[in-house]
């Protein structure tokens, strides 16, 4: 019994010191993360002009939700950010996981490859987009020069509402594949060798070994990155106002640039805090489900 006493205390007294490490973070989370959060939710329930501050704060209730829903700009920017997220991040997953498979081998050659393959995730995103809103230039962009080489016309890239979009999604692309790349091919290092061996002598095909083995051992940490890309995907902001500032028109706004607009362009304070409150929740909502996906995976693995 006294042993047993013992092994309690000493259970109680690490519960205590794990409590005493975390309250450094738990402090600088609810200063940096939950305090503006809170003063975000108070805000979106008043109308307040940043422009005008002898104007006092006044509350109007839910009226900058009910507006919110009826804003053609706001669902534009809705439906911009959405197609974004889900193509850049479903193309991102399917050449990441290829790029994983094929430096996976651990020779000189996939080393160097996967080198080569890290330079775009290390670019700053504003400098990727300043880059490449150069080099798609209409005029004196480099990519123009060499379809006039080939008797082309030039294309306004970052100019036509109908495909700007669409070349953000491609710079997304090639700057997130090597994140994800990187992170798969860690998983697929992870998996014991033993397995590919036995499976090989088995007989089973390439397509086996990614179907039966690399796949299912792969799927916790292959969900956890398509969360982080998805929820990522939809805080784009730097890329996006740098190539095109949400233009042509409002052809790639997308959320967090609609959020800066009202807020620090237009001083609509309490309205922006509106949007934010709902982006926020809605991502919460999507981490939900994603870690319950998760969940469901690892309870069938296991």
């Amino acid at each position: 019994m006294a042993r047993h006493n013992v092994s309690i205390r000493y259970s109680k007294l690490d519960i205590a010191y794990s409590w005493i490490f975390l309250m450094p973070v738990i402090i600088i989370l609810f200063i940096a993360a939950f305090i503006p959060l809170l003063s975000g939710l108070f805000l979106s329930f008043n109308e307040y002009k940043l422009n005008m501050p002898s104007i006092p704060m006044h509350l109007i209730g839910l009226k900058n939700y009910q507006e919110l829903f009826k804003d053609e700009l706001f669902l534009n920017a809705l439906r911009n950010n959405t197609l974004f997220a889900v193509v850049s991040v479903t193309i991102e997953m399917i050449l990441g996981v290829m790029f994983a498979m094929m430096l996976s081998d651990d020779d000189k050659l996939s080393r160097f490859m996967t080198t080569i393959v890290l330079i775009p995730m290390v670019i700053a995103p504003v400098a990727a987009g300043t880059l490449w809103r150069m080099m798609l230039d209409r005029t004196y962009g480099v990519l123009n020069y060499f379809i006039t080489l080939l008797g082309f016309s030039p294309v306004s890239w970052l100019g036509d509402p109908s495909i700007a979009i669409y070349t953000i999604i491609g710079v997304d692309i090639w700057q997130f594949t090597p994140y994800i790349t990187i992170l798969v091919l860690s998983s697929i290092k992870a998996i014991p060798k033993s397995l590919f061996d036995s499976a090989r002598v088995d007989g089973a095909s390439s397509w086996k070994l990614f179907s039966k083995i690399i796949l299912p051992m792969s799927s916790p940490v292959i969900i956890v990155v398509m969360m982080l890309r998805f929820i990522d995907a939809f805080k784009v902001f730097d890329t996006v106002f740098v190539m095109t500032q949400g233009g042509p028109g409002n052809a790639t706004e997308m959320l967090p640039t609609y959020i800066y607009q009202q807020g620090i362009k237009f001083f609509r304070v309490g309205y922006s805090s509106a949007i934010a409150v709902v982006f926020v929740i809605a991502m919460s909502l999507i981490s939900y489900g994603y870690n319950r996906f998760r969940a469901a995976q690892l309870r069938r693995l296991n």
